[in-house]
Order: C-alpha cells, then structure tokens, then sequence
C-alpha cells in the first residue's frame, strides 16, 4: 500500500474531536483506571521506568503526570557542542535549508514561511540555512530542551490540522509540519537566531512551554502572538524550554552562518536514526 493510501483515513477522522476527549482523559486523575492505563502503555511501547525520577507507576496522579515525568538526576549528560539535541526520539530529517525549502520526505518540501504562521521576515532569516526535524515516540521522554543558550523574543500559536506525524504520515501528506497545528518560538542567542517550533498531532492533547504554561487549549482557530522584548525569557542549553501532553515532533531553522561559520551536523546522524537528549547535534564547521 502506498503511503498516500495509507494516510487517507485520517483526512476523514475527527481529529480535533479525537484529541480533545485524550486530552481530557489524559488529565483526569482516575485512580486504578489512571494506573492501569499507565502500566499498558509501559508494557504496550517499552517505556524505560528506570530512568524516570519516579519509577512508582502507581504513584502517577494522571496519565499526563506519567507522559511529561522527569529523568534521574544525571540521565542525559549534556555534549559539549555548539548545539545539542534537544529531545529523545528519532531523526525524521535534518541538513540544508533550499533557499527557504525545507525537506520534509521524498517527493515533498515546505516553506519556512510557512511552518512559522506566514511572517515572512522571520522566514527570511533562516534562507539557505539549515533545520532538523525530530520524532517523538510514545515511548520517549516528552519533555524539550535548548539547544543552546538563548533569549525568547516570540511566541506563535499557529492554528491547524491534527494530522498523525509518524514516519508514515510524513511520506503521505504534502507540507504535513506546515498543516499541524504548532507552537512558534523564536530565540536570539551569542551565535544567531533560531526557531524551535513544536508541531501538535492527532492525540496531542496540550503542548506547554516553562514560560508560560499550557498553551494550548484553548484552540479559538486563529493565530495568536506574545513578544517578549520587554520581558526577559532567557535560557541556558540544556535547560527545559517545554513539552508536550502525548507525542508529537520538533523542527527547528538555523541561519546559514552560525557565529559566523557554517554549522556542521552530528557525522553519526542519520534519518530513522535513534537520538537522545543532550548528545551532540551540530557543531561550527
């Protein structure tokens, strides 16, 4: 079956009715249900408890509790590198930036323009530049971190489809990170400016960022902004920037020039490839 084919069911399910009632399941603290549901999803998807700070499963008040838990002190060692990578999960795609195309699979390219909400002066700051896009699974840790330092200037909220972003799903729907909705934050940093965009996804119930909290729901179907020039976001590498309430992807743009030089991607990095926060992503070539 071609990947096209395979996708069509879900231009036909209600996602946002789909993902409103997980969210809202996921938030509910239900007791034994609440446990149950953890302790099959753990043996359904091979979650690692042991480096979750709290390995008790039944200790977990929700299921959203469980999905965004914290690591052991020490699990994820930071790289020294000018970037790090920012999540656990696997590499969807990463490298050059075509003018402002960002290849997402074969046969298929999105616009920057268009993954951040349609500003084309932000776009243009990352032409012939460079990105990574980044799976989550249901297994992995959900929780994002930067990539190195930097100081917030914006948030978007850019409202969307619920498209599923698994490997899949990312072979069969044209401009599928530029359809989603998704969560634009915009840094400064010693080095340049960069975006990390969370994507949301069929079942994504809520992503969240540290600054400011769940940011979504609400869904009022239009784009919403907050411009933090006036209010100091600032962030080291490594540090916890955001996460999301059931899996979902990270695409993040870099200009062409990184402090003045190229950047050069981790050598060992490969599409599909497993990554896990903190290691090395890209250094200055």
């Amino acid at each position: 079956m071609s990947d096209r084919l395979a996708v069509l069911p879900q231009y036909l399910l209600p996602k946002q009715a789909l993902t409103s009632l997980a969210g809202a399941f996921a938030a509910r603290e239900l007791g034994g249900l609440t446990t149950g549901t953890i302790r099959w999803f753990v043996r359904r998807y091979g979650v690692n408890m042991a480096e979750a700070a709290n390995p008790d499963i039944a200790s977990y008040p929700s299921f959203n509790a469980f999905f965004t838990r914290a690591l052991k002190p020490g699990a994820r060692p930071l790289a020294t590198a000018a970037l790090v990578c920012p999540v656990d999960g696997a590499i969807s795609q990463f490298g050059a930036i075509e003018r402002d195309q960002i290849f997402q699979a074969k046969g298929h390219h999105y616009a920057t323009r268009a993954l951040v909400g349609g500003d084309a002066a932000l776009a243009a700051r990352f032409d012939d530049g460079c990105f990574a896009t980044l799976y989550l699974s249901p297994k992995d840790y959900h929780r994002i971190h930067m990539p190195c330092a930097g100081r917030l200037r914006r948030m978007i909220h850019v409202p969307g489809a619920l498209f599923s972003v698994n490997p899949t799903t990312a072979r069969g729907v044209p401009g599928l990170f530029a359809r989603n909705e998704r969560v634009v934050c915009a840094f400064d940093s010693e080095a340049g400016p960069f975006v990390l965009v969370l994507v949301g996804a069929t079942i994504v119930g809520s992503m969240a960022t540290v600054w400011h909290g769940t940011v979504n729901p609400p869904r009022p179907g239009q784009l919403r902004e907050w411009r933090y020039d006036d209010h100091a976001v600032a962030l080291q590498q490594g540090d916890e920037m955001g996460r999301f309430l059931l899996g979902s992807t990270v695409v993040m743009l870099f200009p062409k020039a990184w402090g003045g030089a190229p950047l050069a991607f981790n050598p060992g990095w490969r599409p599909g490839g497993a990554i896990r926060m903190g290691e090395v992503m890209a250094t200055v070539a």
